[in-house]
């Protein structure tokens, strides 16, 4: 099958590839039509690795991806071949203990798309679990399906920090992530989102959504800002959301006494925390790592118009130009959120 390969570092062809295409009885098969470069996506690009998954043979890249279903297996009921989905990537082993608990994100045998070394879905055709695959409304389009997966993210982050409806939020860092988790915590009732970021750019696409005050740090003061909008109390909710090691100097300072601190972003090493700030305010703090049962909350959301992610869309590339998309998206223009991949 012909797909986006990452050869190594710095290298990507378009060309066939031996891919596993055998249907199971609980599977589907779909061709694929939208997927959405993903930060993580350019970091395999880029550097090669991220942590300990390091890219030692060709891999197929992708993991935000909506598409058609042409052919279902023996056992699957849910869904049947013209249904327009969108997939989640990460398959765990269901008989293990973390599925179990219901927290299968945290499955360590979770085999994810595009994560070394198990192959993405940047190719016309995928086979994939029935259950981790969603049947899209009529007014949900195919970019705005492959745009799920991040905002899964997001909505993992609302969950994870317990919103109450009018509280305040802060994000750190306007990047997609950080604006599925802004978009996400007024959804899930807060009354305004302060997001933050030195990027003016990203900055003025963030202040078009009602509820969103952008911040400027390289010339504002965020708590400043915080203590504006809360009469001097400071946010319910700081998510760090831009991986930044920057991000954590005077976090502490954003959140109100009893806050949530809910860590998004992932930094690329060990941070500085300052533990007794945290401690003198009782902070609740709170992990976000991928996401599980919320993807058919975030296609919810999409459907009935509460979060629109198109103007995230940045730009879409076809098929044949993956690897001029991905040169594209590795430009790190200031004014591009997402960068999609469209198939005919």
């Amino acid at each position: 099958m012909r797909a986006l390969v990452l050869e190594r570092q710095h290298e990507l062809r378009l060309r066939d590839i031996d891919l596993p295409d055998r249907l199971g009885e609980e599977e589907v098969r779909i061709a694929v039509k939208c997927v959405g470069i993903c930060g993580s996506d350019l970091h395999y690009y880029l550097h090669g690795a991220i942590g300990q998954f390091v890219v030692r043979e060709p891999m197929v890249l992708g993991h935000e991806a909506s598409g058609v279903v042409t052919e279902v297996g023996a056992r699957v009921t849910n869904l049947k071949p013209g249904d327009r989905v969108c997939m989640e990537p990460g398959i765990p082993d269901w008989t293990s203990r973390a599925a179990r608990q219901g927290l299968y994100n945290l499955d360590p045998a979770v085999r994810f798309w595009a994560t070394p070394p198990v192959h993405g879905c940047l190719a016309p055709e995928v086979v994939h679990p029935a259950n981790l695959t969603f049947r899209l409304p009529d007014n949900v389009s195919f970019a705005e399906g492959a745009f799920v997966e991040p905002l899964a993210v997001g909505i993992q982050a609302a969950v994870k920090a317990r919103i109450a409806p009018g509280q305040v939020a802060v994000v750190l860092g306007a990047g997609t992530i950080g604006m599925m988790t802004a978009l996400a915590a007024l959804a899930a009732g807060c009354a305004s989102v302060v997001v933050t970021d030195v990027q003016a750019e990203k900055l003025e696409i963030a202040g078009r959504y009602a509820g969103i005050h952008p911040v400027n740090v390289a010339r504002e003061d965020a708590a400043e800002k915080v203590r504006a909008l809360t009469d001097g109390w400071g946010a319910d909710v700081v998510f760090e959301a831009s991986g930044s090691p920057r991000a954590f100097a005077g976090m502490m300072d954003l959140a109100c006494p009893g806050g949530a601190l809910v860590l998004v972003g992932i930094p690329p090493g060990p941070v500085p925390f300052d533990v007794s700030a945290a401690q003198v305010k009782e902070l609740r703090i709170e992990n976000v790592f991928r996401y599980a049962h919320v993807f058919p909350r975030a296609v919810a959301l999409l459907a009935s118009g509460k979060i629109d992610v198109k103007p995230l869309i940045s730009r879409t590339f076809p098929f044949e130009q993956s690897v001029e998309a991905f040169e594209f998206a590795a430009e790190g223009r200031p004014e591009v959120i997402k960068t999609q991949i469209a198939f005919d």
